[in-house]
């Protein structure tokens, strides 16, 4: 079906929410789906948590920077030596090579000149971590939010179920003083009083019910906004969810252009290929510059003076055998790349099931409704004859309380049908990629 056809169909379920029977709720200060999310997304801590992950990917990418910045440190030593190396020369004396305390301080500079790629596959690697945490928080959100509408419209059913039954019981009400008046001229049986009563107590159970049940999803949405669990909040409908206009044929395309899931399992094989290049970088040479100055005793001729020295110069090192170590991990890092590829086909395969199973709801979802619309129609004409009917004689208390049952059941599958299709709408929404936030 076009989509602009679904979306007026859907603006007007919106509306009926509110307007079954003929009276329209008030909203007072319910709570919109839109705000409702927002509220979840900008407080709840596992997104706060995912969040703190990308302050430590900056970390790591600034971590790993660092492989060619400088290391500067200060040392000092003192050591005593006994006995101090010396000699005598005949005629000379005794002459003494180094003091027996020795003094030094130096400051030190060292630094990688070239690691033949060692660090700048280390950057890649950790930046591309941080796109992967970015990824993280945005399936996070997606999923929080497709929570919270499942939550939220089934707080929007218990609400309107709810009112559905107090009309009912209030038309219950009516039937029951006016068979009391009939009862009153002769014209009732206690029977028929009795068989009111009891259709009266089970509808009271069955609403009884529907509020523990709208108590516990209260808690449930309250949970999810962080707020305390025993307060009275209420939701309402006031927008509905777009959904992309197109072909059966290119869903799963769109959905495989869009999914976080997909992005995820992508991002993982770049990071695989990311790691198998670091690893291999392992044993390059390493190229670097070192350099310090300072102070120090023990030169001739006065051994005990402190006087300034320094020291320049290139290291060069370049690994020869490693134990069979880089092999071995380059081993287990193409096994992850091959994992990765595997990640990637079984995410698409998921999407692909999730997409034709919540096409086939939305559209099973939208047929219920046009059958339970008719049904209802044909249950409200058939109250209102039984109504009539009653009035004159023609039929019994217990035929007129059917018809009441099958109006009240109408409606409730009519709603649970708009409900399901609203669902359906928002879960295709999320099959196909699309945010929900």
């Amino acid at each position: 079906m076009n989509l602009k056809i679904h979306l007026l169909i859907l603006t007007v379920f919106s509306t009926a929410f509110y307007q079954v029977n003929g009276q329209t709720s008030n909203p007072g200060d319910s709570l919109v789906l839109t705000e409702v999310i927002q509220k979840v997304l900008a407080s709840y801590p596992t997104i706060k948590e995912a969040e703190e992950a990308l302050n430590v990917a900056d970390a790591k990418i600034n971590l790993a920077h660092s492989g060619f910045l400088p290391d500067v440190d200060v040392t000092g030593n003192y050591s005593y030596i006994g006995p101090a190396p010396s000699f005598t020369i005949p005629n000379l004396g005794h002459i003494q090579m180094y003091p027996n305390n020795n003094y030094s301080a130096s400051l030190n500079y060292r630094q990688t000149l070239y690691d033949f790629g060692k660090t700048s596959n280390n950057v890649k690697l950790e930046k591309e971590n941080k796109n992967l945490s970015s990824q993280n928080i945005e399936l996070a959100k997606q999923k929080l939010a497709l929570a919270t509408v499942n939550s939220f419209y089934s707080l929007v059913f218990l609400q309107e179920a709810i009112r559905l039954k107090n009309e009912e019981l209030k038309n219950l009400q009516d039937h029951l003083t006016f068979v009391e008046k009939k009862k009153s001229t002769g014209s009732a049986t206690s029977y028929e009083i009795l068989a009111t009563k009891v259709k009266i107590s089970t509808t009271e159970s069955q609403k009884t019910d529907l509020e523990n049940m709208q108590q516990t999803q209260r808690a449930v949405l309250n949970s999810l906004l962080g707020i305390p669990a025993g307060n009275p909040s209420s939701v309402r409908l006031n927008e509905n969810p777009i959904i992309p206009e197109l072909q059966q044929d290119s869903l799963l395309s769109y959905a495989y252009a869009h999914r976080i899931e997909i992005q995820l399992a992508k991002e993982k094989e770049t990071l695989a290929g990311l790691l198998y290049k670091l690893t291999k970088s392992q044993n390059n040479p390493v190229l670097s510059a070192l350099a310090s100055g300072g102070g120090k005793n023990g030169y001739q001729p006065e051994l005990n003076k402190i006087k300034p020295n320094f020291s320049v110069g290139l290291g060069l090192r370049i690994p020869v055998f490693d134990g069979n170590r880089l092999k071995n991990n380059l081993s287990i890092v193409q096994s992850n790349i091959n994992n990765a590829t595997l990640e990637t086909d079984l995410a698409k395969r998921a999407v692909s099931n999730e997409v034709i199973e919540n096409e086939s709801n939305k559209n099973s979802s939208f047929k219920k409704i046009n059958q339970f619309e008719m049904q209802l129609e044909q249950a409200r004409e058939a109250y209102k004859l039984a109504q009539v009917s009653y009035q004159t004689g023609a039929i019994t208390n217990l035929d007129l309380l059917d018809a009441e049952t099958r109006l009240s059941e109408s409606s409730l599958q009519l709603l649970k049908a708009k409900i399901d299709y609203s669902l359906a709408l928002y879960r295709l929404k999320t099959a196909l990629g699309d945010k929900l936030y």
